[in-house]
């Protein structure tokens, strides 16, 4: 799978053996991390331009894939983030890519997670203010747009041809129409995908 993260197309990869740019790429994770809202699946977006079209690591599909396979994995989503690091420092070598991911993640968790531990130990002298009410009221509908629009940058990315956009919106309807759970959904687009019925 790693030898599939070094043919990236119509783009010069930014080498992290260079200081000036691990710097950058730790200074955009670390900024990331404070507009997380909803979870790390808010920021997808923002992952695939860095990722594909900004420091051009890795194409969309791989992308894609590893994507799916964070998602996937028992753990936070945030995840991905270190499966971007390491498929970005893998030229380097196996060693690099490893610390390469776990910078990478230490980056994208530890201001929202310093962030959080401030908030949820001053929160409750706010319990009674008004502005707490309307900040908790104001982030449900915010984080939902958010993740809707993830929601579509993932079927754009992932999705190519009739037959997988036709999967994506039955799973759709039907995650949300029943209880079924994911699980099942996840089986069958493994055995449509392992017969040819849908694939990239």
């Amino acid at each position: 799978m790693m030898a599939a993260l070094l043919l990236v197309s119509d783009c010069t990869p930014k080498s992290l053996g260079d200081l000036a740019n691990l710097l950058a790429v730790i200074r955009d994770f670390l900024s990331l991390s404070l507009f997380s809202l909803g979870g790390g699946n808010t920021l997808l977006s923002e992952y695939h331009y860095l990722s594909v079209s900004e420091y051009c690591w890795i194409s969309s599909n791989q992308f894609a894939d590893l994507y799916a396979l964070a998602e996937a994995a028992p753990g936070p989503s945030s995840m991905l983030v270190g499966l971007l690091g390491m498929g970005a420092a893998w030229r380097e070598g196996p060693g690099w890519a490893l610390a390469s991911a776990v910078v990478a993640e230490i980056a994208i968790l530890l201001p929202s997670t310093l962030l959080m531990v401030i908030a949820a130990l001053s929160w409750n002298r706010f319990r009674d203010s008004p502005w707490r009410i309307a900040f908790e009221r104001g982030l449900g509908p915010i984080t939902l747009g958010i993740l809707f629009a993830v929601g579509l940058k993932i079927l754009h990315t992932a999705d190519h041809g009739v037959p997988a956009y036709l999967v994506s919106i039955v799973v759709c309807v039907l995650t949300l129409r029943t209880r079924i759970s994911p699980l099942w959904f996840m089986a069958i687009a493994g055995v449509l995908g392992g017969f040819g019925v849908i694939n990239r």
